[in-house]
């Protein structure tokens, strides 16, 4: 069992995937991770950008061993930054529909660095390649991993938990 946290400017009663928002790592879905003061941070560059609300972290419990046991649950985990993930990043951070471009109910992966739009249009011009692309997506900061929840089938294995 871990503990995951998503930062925001509200108080989250019900993940609702309606309000996910298009072109994101891994797709519409709900994210999280495991690391609170990255949490901490999220819900506080979203509560400037919203300029309401305030800074909130949602903390849920997620038993993670059903990662291990054969189920009907889609998964990809990445483990590292690679041409793999820099190609699945790229294709849902293109895709401007709500509808998901891969099978996946659970996506757990790096984190891109949040320069990732320019460095995106710096490797379609072809003024950078894939590897250089790679580097300049990582993630500056420790416990850069992000949890993606796509499906209700995913949502419903989330608890939410007081902090």
């Amino acid at each position: 069992m871990i503990t995951l946290y998503h930062g925001s400017n509200v108080e989250i009663e019900q993940i609702d995937l309606t309000l996910s928002k298009k072109g994101k790592d891994f797709g519409c879905g709900f994210y999280l991770n495991a690391n609170m003061q990255q949490a901490s941070d999220m819900a506080v560059r979203t509560f400037r950008r919203m300029m309401s609300g305030s800074p909130i972290v949602n903390a849920y419990t997620f038993d993670d061993s059903i990662l291990r046991e054969p189920s009907d649950l889609k998964v990809k985990v990445f483990d590292d930054y690679t041409v793999e993930w820099a190609d699945f990043v790229l294709m849902n951070r293109k895709n401007n529909s709500t509808i998901s471009v891969h099978p996946y109910d659970i996506v757990i992966g790096p984190i891109a660095n949040d320069t990732v739009g320019v460095q995106i249009r710096r490797y379609i011009m072809g003024y950078i390649s894939i590897e250089n692309l790679i580097e300049e997506l990582r993630f500056k900061g420790n416990h850069a991993v992000q949890y993606y929840f796509g499906t209700q089938k995913a949502i419903n294995l989330l608890n939410k938990v007081s902090l």
